[in-house]
């Protein structure tokens, strides 16, 4: 057995390539539009991990192995409800303190603030819960990280 991909449905494709791309660096590696099924898929793949697998972007199929985001953006609306029982999705990052930082300034709240250098969480466009964490060791607790409270769920 061999793991594809993760598929998150969105409401808002634009939002949410802003929020997974510019807010979380992940890159679109691919798209197929349905006109008969009338939905969008657009794969994103994390920098790290498309540099680490030697893909060049042309080669069909996708490398076997190359963890994914599937965003599913159906074209006719509709709401959905229960993201918190998708579970999370996880991104190691470099600087915990940085991305959160980073995505607060685009006014993502910072559900978990990384007050022990380590972890944090915050949400999509479509209430997915994100955990970010910090790779290699925890980082030395440091404000306003360290007093910050929990806000929402995660």
């Amino acid at each position: 057995m061999r793991f594809l991909h993760t598929m998150v449905r969105v409401s808002d494709l634009d939002d949410s390539l802003e929020f997974y791309c510019k807010g979380l660096g992940l890159q679109e590696i691919h798209r197929m539009d349905s006109e008969e099924g009338r939905f969008t898929l657009v794969y994103l793949v994390s920098p790290d991990d498309l540099r680490e697998s030697g893909y060049t972007g042309k080669e069909r199929p996708l490398p076997p192995g190359l963890p994914l985001v599937e965003l599913t953006y159906n074209w006719d609306r509709e709401e959905y409800t229960g993201g918190r029982n998708f579970g999370h999705l996880a991104f190691q990052v470099q600087d915990v303190y940085a991305v959160c930082a980073f995505l607060q300034s685009m006014g993502v709240p910072i559900n978990r603030p990384p007050r022990d250098g380590r972890m944090a969480f915050v949400r999509s466009p479509d209430g997915i819960s994100i955990e970010l964490l910090q790779a290699g060791e925890a980082q030395e607790p440091e404000e306003p990280w360290a007093s910050m409270e929990n806000t929402g769920s995660w």
